[in-house]
This record gives C-alpha cells, sequence and structure tokens, in this order.
C-alpha cells in the first residue's frame, strides 16, 4: 500500500500538468501502448470486481495518466476505489493525496467524457466527499453544492441533496440565520418536483410502449421473441424510472420534514414580505417562494396569494392552476358561495388539461370530487373520481371517496327495495381500494369494517341469500353481492 501511494504522489503530480487537455489518441500513441492501456483496463476490471481494491488502483493509475479518454469506468468506479483507499489508509498525508486523487476525477471526468459525465455532478460529488472526509472545510462544500444544484437542477442526485441540505442546516444554527435552510428547501421542492415529474413522464412512457408491445403480440404482428427482445429495454427502464421517483421522494419528504422546524407560516411569511418586491419580477424566484409557502400550508397569506396571482396570471402551468383550485376550494369551505365552487372547479379542471402526467391528471380529478363531494353533489363527485381512476386506476383514496359517497346515501336511497343495500355497493369500493393500493389498505379496511349491512330478517323477507347478486337502484345503480 506505501509502495502504491508513493507511486502515487508522482503520478497525481502529472495527473495535474496534464490535466484537463484534450485527448490525441483513445487507447495510446501506438500498437504498445494501446495494448498497455486494454490490459491495465482488463486488470483493473478483474481486481476491482474482486474487491482487490490495492492491486485495482495500481491499474487505475496508469490508465487515468497515460489514457484518459479510453474509458469512462476510472471515472465511475473511482468512488468505490477510493472510499475502500482512504478508510484503509492510515498515513495521514497519504490520505490527503487520495482524496486529492478522488476529486482530479470529478474535476476532469466531464471534460475527457462529456456524454457522460457533466461539471455540476462533479462538483456535486466533490462537495459531498469534502463533508464526508475533509469537513472543516465546509464553507467550501457549501459553495460547491449551491453550484452544483444550480447547474444540475432536477438531474441532482437524492445523496447531493441530503447532505446538502444536513449542511444547510447545520449553517442555519451556527448563523442563527433562517433564509439559508428555506433557500435550500426552495431548490429541493422546484427542482426534486421536477425530478419526479420527468422522471413520472419516462415512466408512463415506457409503460404505454409496453402495452403497446402487448397488444401487437396478441394480435400476431410480432412474434414473443421479438416481444422479449424490444420489452426488456421498457422494463428496464421503468423500474430505473420508478426507483428514482421514489427515492426523490424519499428525500423530498424527509426534507420537507426538517425543514418545519425552521419554516413556519410566521417565518415564511417575514422573509418573503421583506424580499418580495425584489424577486416579483423573476417568475422563477416566485415559482420557488410559492411552492414553498404552499406546501408549507400558508395559503392564506395575503403575500402566497399576491404571489400566486402574479405567476398563474404571467405563465399558467398545471401547478399554479392546481394551487389555484386548492385556494379557492378553502375559500369555498369557509364561505360555501357558488362563485368560489364556480372558481374552484375551473381552476381544477384547467389543471387537470394542463397536467403533463397520469399522475397530475388525476390528482386534479381527485380534487375536484372533493369539492363535489362537499358540495353534496354526489354524482359528479363519483364522475370527477372515475375520470381521476382512469389516469390512475390504482388511486386507491378515488375508490374511497366512491365508497363513502355510497355509505352515506342513506337519504338518497329510502326507497331501495333492500333498505342499507348501498352498503354493499360501498363495500365493494372500499375492497377494491384495498386491492389496488396498499397504502390506504388500511384505511379502506377499517371503513369496511364499520358498515351496517341489511339484517338477515331483511335478507329472508325478500328471499335473498348471503352471496346472490343484487343491482343497487337509485342514484347508484351497480351490480353488487348480498352480504
Amino acid at each position: 500500500m506505501k509502495k502504491l501511494i508513493a507511486i502515487g504522489t508522482v503520478i497525481l503530480v502529472s495527473f495535474f500538468a496534464y490535466a484537463q487537455k484534450p485527448c490525441t489518441f483513445k487507447y495510446g500513441a501506438n500498437e504498445a501502448d494501446s495494448l498497455k492501456c486494454l490490459e491495465q483496463i482488463t486488470n483493473f476490471r478483474t481486481f476491482f470486481n474482486s474487491k482487490n481494491y490495492v492491486e485495482a488502483y495500481e491499474a487505475w493509475q496508469y490508465v487515468i495518466k497515460n489514457s484518459p479518454c479510453s474509458w469512462d469506468g476510472i471515472y465511475t468506479n473511482a468512488q468505490t476505489l477510493f472510499q475502500y483507499l482512504i478508510k484503509e489508509e492510515k498515513d495521514s498525508a497519504r490520505r490527503e493525496i487520495l482524496i486529492d486523487s478522488l476529486f482530479y476525477t470529478f474535476d476532469v471526468r466531464s471534460t475527457y467524457f462529456p456524454d457522460k459525465f457533466t461539471p455540476g455532478s462533479g462538483l456535486g460529488l466533490k462537495a459531498y466527499n469534502t463533508m464526508r472526509y475533509r469537513k472543516k472545510q465546509y464553507e467550501q462544500a457549501y459553495e460547491w453544492f449551491v453550484q452544483s444544484v444550480e447547474m444540475e437542477k432536477e438531474n441532482t442526485q437524492p445523496a447531493v441533496w441530503d447532505t446538502y441540505f444536513q449542511l444547510a442546516e447545520n449553517k442555519t444554527k451556527a448563523q442563527r440565520d433562517t433564509s439559508i435552510v428555506i433557500e435550500a428547501y426552495e431548490r429541493a421542492t422546484d427542482y426534486i418536483d421536477l425530478s419526479i415529474l420527468n422522471a413520472t413522464k419516462a415512466y408512463e412512457k415506457d409503460i404505454e410502449e409496453l402495452e403497446a408491445l402487448q397488444a401487437q403480440l396478441d394480435n400476431g404482428s410480432i412474434d414473443r421473441m421479438t416481444f422479449d427482445k424490444q420489452a426488456k429495454r421498457f422494463i428496464a427502464d421503468s423500474a430505473r424510472q420508478s426507483k428514482l421517483i421514489s427515492n426523490s421522494r424519499k428525500t423530498l419528504s424527509k426534507i420537507e420534514k426538517a425543514v418545519t422546524s425552521y419554516a413556519s407560516c410566521e417565518v415564511l411569511e417575514a422573509l418573503y414580505t421583506k424580499k418580495f418586491d425584489e424577486i416579483k419580477g423573476n417568475l422563477s424566484a416566485v415559482s420557488k417562494m410559492v411552492n414553498t409557502m404552499f406546501k408549507g400550508g400558508c395559503t392564506s397569506s395575503p403575500i402566497f396569494q399576491e404571489a400566486l396571482a402574479i405567476l398563474h396570471q404571467a405563465s399558467p402551468s398545471r401547478n399554479s392552476a392546481f394551487i389555484m383550485g386548492n385556494l379557492m376550494f378553502q375559500n369555498y369551505i369557509k364561505s360555501q358561495s357558488n362563485d368560489d365552487f364556480t372558481k374552484t372547479i375551473n381552476y381544477l379542471k384547467e389543471s387537470a388539461d394542463l397536467g403533463e402526467t397520469h399522475e397530475q391528471k388525476a390528482e386534479s380529478n381527485y380534487m375536484i370530487a372533493l369539492a363535489y363531494r362537499m358540495k353534496g353533489s354526489f354524482s359528479e363527485a363519483r364522475a370527477a373520481a372515475n375520470e381521476a381512476l382512469k389516469s390512475k386506476p390504482n388511486m386507491g383514496k378515488a375508490y374511497i371517496l366512491i365508497g363513502d359517497l355510497y355509505a352515506n346515501s342513506g337519504g338518497r336511497c329510502a326507497d331501495e327495495q333492500v333498505p342499507g343495500a348501498y352498503t354493499w355497493a360501498a363495500a365493494d369500493k372500499y375492497a377494491k381500494a384495498a386491492a389496488v393500493d396498499p397504502s390506504c389498505a388500511s384505511e379502506a379496511n377499517t371503513k369496511r369494517g364499520k358498515l351496517i349491512f341489511p339484517s338477515k330478517d331483511e335478507l329472508f323477507k325478500r328471499g335473498l341469500s348471503s352471496g346472490a347478486s343484487y343491482h343497487v337502484g337509485c342514484w347508484i345503480q351497480e351490480n353488487t353481492t348480498v352480504r
């Protein structure tokens, strides 16, 4: 190990001497050099895959010094390689050399492989590793984090967000300045939301392609071999997008939970009131402000409503229309005004029309269903919930909403042949909710367990037995099963 690090000291000097100069060849200047490079790449892969990182490091040094454009794996695998070497190194001076070598890979990888790496992602990894190995340089790390996030935006990785926000929290506590953590939260809520949106669009496109392929297989347009070959790519990508969505949501949820202790509505209102004149001409800044206050539940704030109006008028989007619809809905709940109700529906319908994903359209239609239920318009509420289910068939809460409508239909189904038969229809919807959406299964099962079905005497009087088919009339008009 000591010998390798000593060699590394010399080579590191050479790294910086040649740093970021364009390559004049890929593997080597001549056949012998090229063969040597390919041999070292093979050695690196062999040793790295067997977790023999000390030997892998020697091969890594040769490749990055002599053929930096030969293979992107010397940069992709650098984090894992140096993580081990740095951990095992006991000599502080040699440890610093290893850290510098790791940072060097983040500096140059986008130069040698611009289609694979970006400068912003390299900065983010430098910041992340600075907080791992050189915590005293936290100010430099924070500066790199901010630069990286603003360069990468929605492409910022969850690990970078986590460490960046933790550092923002620490700076806020040390400097007693909540604007630091709020600015970090603004970036997170804006860019992570966009990352989730883009990943969702890609995921939904993959699913549509798979469905189209399945249809071709079913009608004989393609054979099973062709289907399997093409489907493999969409299955792999949809799994990757699904994982990204899940990780991004977990990261954002963690950040949102952490920011609550710093960003009360009073704090946000005071902060944004102070700087509103400065940012109101910057739609990006206004959008961040609106999203931050909306997620913080600060919708009653006059400064929030003014910012929202500016944003929606200047650049109407699904999000601005959705937030406007939510705001009008809150007003309607308080006022019971038909004017507020109409505005609620109009804005939410606009948000559904502007929705870029099935998820967004489903959420907008679900909110429309809630508004109609509040108004007592059960048929319209069910229609909106069904629209939501067309976009997102596994939206359990939409089935629960319909179940609630049915369960509360006693006064609307008074003339039903079997009194209380509407509860059977409600049970069907609660069961469906639990089946398609595990996240709401507990709520659905609890609601189902509280239903009071018609008595056995009522069934006996009408010649019905458990398990028989039954058509619920009144406004419901659905076939169900006798319980």
